[in-house]
């Protein structure tokens, strides 16, 4: 086991004493990256809400399932184009790569804006997809390079709530924009993702000095430069690089579940009146301020899927620091261990209550688990990577998240579909009622089918959801998310146990 994989467990500073060794440049690479995930969050809190909304209200109209096409898409070019670009920040400047990454992800919102359709949406998700890849490598590599072991604990917590931050402002403009026009969602994001260019004018470089003497270096002959890929392959070939990425994979798939799938199910089965009645009544609330910042339907007697989703985004914004903190108290594996324990506790829970609160604590109970788990991922292998390259080990850190997000992104949607969709369900109430002949079921629009149902019977629709919830197995998409946290746990505890194993044989 080299020397850099045994600094990846460092005794970590005092939290004060932490916070105050943070440099100049790591709170400009965090305001460049809270605004990217603000533009970012925009588009990804409400995308499967656009996805399964009816054409007739402005949504793309299509079912769980072929968005799940674009989805895992998406992932996939997202995760692992930085396995190659980390390289090339490396070698050719953060702030070069940081620079096109934002003018491509322009490109990408301009085209979901401008062509509303299937294929539109699709395009615009590759373009964004590539442009968030870009801009990933040389920011975290710039945020490791500005840190030092001691203090990366602290960093990533900090820099982590600095990316929720903008994570919470995203779904707040979103939720504001798409009850005007869901075009208007996507135009901000590209206003946007724009300020980053006026961060790049403050913006420095650390170790450029180093990084030009080596490219003087190897144009002068004194310095052989490998292949970058041949380069990248001799690193992953390493048994502590591939067997961790590896291990991470079935926790990306659990965590994406949240965000992709999560957002449809608060949609169709969540009722939130119980939350609402609780902080304002049972008339809900006419305040425009409360409506934005809870992100409430226009009547304010519901909390819209995107508000109930902010929750993740609000508590780490609030409280990321601290749990920073107490995870450098723990050795790096076995917070991550706690965190992915508790975020499967909360994806046990999302599918088992229509109940508002129910939802509530499984959310914030995910939230506590993502940041005892997912800020430790980065930290760890960006301080076991060797020095000159460290975009390209936090690249590497994509792998993961490029098998369980591209699984998750097409699975996901799918086992939705298959356990959980709302539509096909009244679909099949409205033929069992005998209340549309066969045809006449088939020509209703995708995504409109429940509305129908509640046409036809004049019942209650949340009776009726209540219904449809409790003769279907709903829970059955979560317990399988779950089961696959449990799997991912097991394996980030036993990877922990033997590298201090060889730790152990080699001291």
């Amino acid at each position: 086991m080299s020397n850099d994989l045994k600094q990846a467990e460092v005794k970590q500073l005092g939290l004060f004493a932490a916070l105050a060794s943070l440099s100049y440049v790591f709170w400009v690479v965090g305001g460049m990256e809270m605004i990217e995930r603000l533009a970012y969050y925009g588009v990804k809190a409400v995308a499967t809400l656009y996805a399964k909304d009816p054409a007739s209200k402005g949504g793309l109209g299509i079912t769980m399932n072929e968005f799940g096409t674009i989805l895992m898409i998406w992932a996939l070019i997202q995760s692992i184009i930085p396995v190659f670009t980390g390289g090339l920040s490396d070698r050719y400047g953060y702030k070069e790569t940081i620079a096109a990454s934002t003018f491509t992800k322009i490109i990408g919102y301009l085209i979901m804006a401008m062509f509303a359709s299937y294929w539109g949406f699709f395009a615009g998700a590759i373009v964004l997809a590539t442009g968030t890849a870009i801009f990933k490598p040389g920011i975290q590599g710039t945020l490791v390079k500005s840190t030092t072991p001691a203090n990366s604990s602290m960093a990533w917590g900090v820099f982590y709530q600095t990316v929720n931050i903008g994570g919470f402002m995203g779904p707040l403009l979103a939720g504001y924009m798409r009850k005007m026009a869901w075009s208007n969602v996507f135009y901000a994001c590209a206003a946007i993702i724009s300020l980053n260019f006026l961060m790049l004018l403050i913006y420095k470089e650390p170790g450029k000095d180093e990084r030009l003497q080596r490219a003087a270096d190897i144009k002068a002959g004194k310095i052989e430069q490998d292949n970058l890929i041949t380069d990248s392959l001799r690193e992953l070939a390493k048994p502590h690089v591939w067997l961790y990425l590896l291990i991470f994979s079935g926790f990306w798939f659990m965590f994406n579940a949240l965000f992709d799938v999560l957002p449809a199910h608060l949609d169709d089965w969540v009722d939130t009146r119980d939350i609402v009645a609780s902080l304002f009544g049972t008339g809900g609330t006419d305040s425009e301020l409360i409506k934005f910042f809870v992100v409430m339907n226009k009547e304010g007697t519901e909390i819209l899927p995107e508000g109930m989703l902010n929750l993740n985004a609000g508590l780490i914004m609030l409280t990321c620091f601290f749990f920073a903190y107490l995870s450098g108290l723990m050795r790096a594996t076995s917070s991550m261990v706690v965190g992915t324990l508790l975020a499967t506790i909360a994806i046990f829970l999302s599918g088992h209550s229509t109940a508002g609160w129910f939802s509530v604590i499984a959310i914030l109970t995910f939230s506590v688990g993502e940041m005892m788990s997912s800020p430790k991922f980065s930290e760890y292998i960006g301080n076991f990577a060797p020095s000159d390259k460290k975009a390209m080990y936090l690249g590497f850190s994509q792998i993961p998240l490029a098998i369980g997000w591209t699984l998750e992104g097409k699975l996901g949607p799918w086992l939705y579909d298959h356990y959980a969709s709302k539509d096909r369900f009244a679909r099949e109430l409205i033929g069992e009622r005998k209340l549309l002949d066969p045809e006449a079921i088939t020509k209703l629009p995708q995504g409109e089918a429940f509305d129908k149902l509640v046409a036809l019977t004049g019942e209650d629709p949340f009776q009726l959801t209540q219904l449809l919830h409790d003769t279907h197995s709903v829970d059955m998409v979560w317990n399988i998310m779950g089961a696959i946290g449990i799997i991912s746990a097991i394996g980030i505890w036993w990877y922990g146990k033997w590298v201090l194993t060889l730790a152990k044989s080699e001291s």
